[in-house]
């Protein structure tokens, strides 16, 4: 009756071709309608089970472990993200087709880790993103512990050795920034031996 009103009321049979039109319209409209509010709410229901996952790669089945450890990590946003990191690191079955990673050992747990393999545009302050995630910068013992040395000449270009706060800390480090692709070269991440050169080895246990 609302929609009739308007149009010419004088005639039946205009009304009654109204009526016959206007009903399938509004059917459309309220389909549409319903449709729309459907899919609102849909997506404001995965919106609220993903909050804090972004809208792309929803994981149902770690989602709550995911969250502790994002909660857990707290890192600052001048660090790489666990998911930038997971996203650029190679797989287990990529890195069998490395040869740099064909004999790879981690070595034995300690809180210094050796990094090869970099490109040659790598600088500290791309290594600190990556590995100063690990490194509380609002302890000084940590932020003095922390320390990286890039060599960048000789036979030791392209590698790196950095010192973290703890062994459990370089541990992580390791697990997770191995064979992740830095200038398109994967890093090999490893414990250190010593904190030089393989050659200075003797040296590097006197100054201890």
């Amino acid at each position: 009756d609302v929609f009739e009103q308007p149009q010419h009321v004088g005639h039946k049979k205009i009304e009654f071709h109204i009526t016959a039109e206007i009903p399938a319209v509004l059917q459309i409209n309220s389909e549409k309608e319903k449709n729309g509010k459907r899919d609102y709410l849909c997506a404001t229901t995965e919106e609220i089970n993903n909050t804090g996952f972004g809208r792309i790669f929803p994981a149902p089945s770690s989602n709550d472990k995911m969250e502790t450890e994002e909660e857990d990590d707290e890192i600052p946003s001048e660090f790489i993200s666990r998911r930038d990191l997971e996203k650029n690191r190679l797989s287990r079955e990529e890195m069998e087709k490395f040869s740099v990673f064909k004999n790879y050992e981690p070595g034995d747990p300690n809180c210094r880790i050796y990094v090869k393999n970099l490109a040659k545009q790598v600088q500290e302050k791309d290594l600190k993103f990556i590995f100063g995630r690990y490194v509380d910068f609002q302890s000084e013992v940590e932020r003095n512990m922390f320390d990286i040395r890039l060599m960048k000449e000789g036979r030791m270009k392209g590698q790196a050795f950095i010192g973290l706060p703890n062994e459990k800390a370089a541990a992580k480090a390791l697990k997770e920034a191995n064979g992740y692709v830095l200038f398109e070269k994967p890093m090999v991440v490893q414990f250190a031996r010593s904190a030089r050169p393989k050659q200075d080895a003797n040296e590097g246990k006197r100054k201890k």
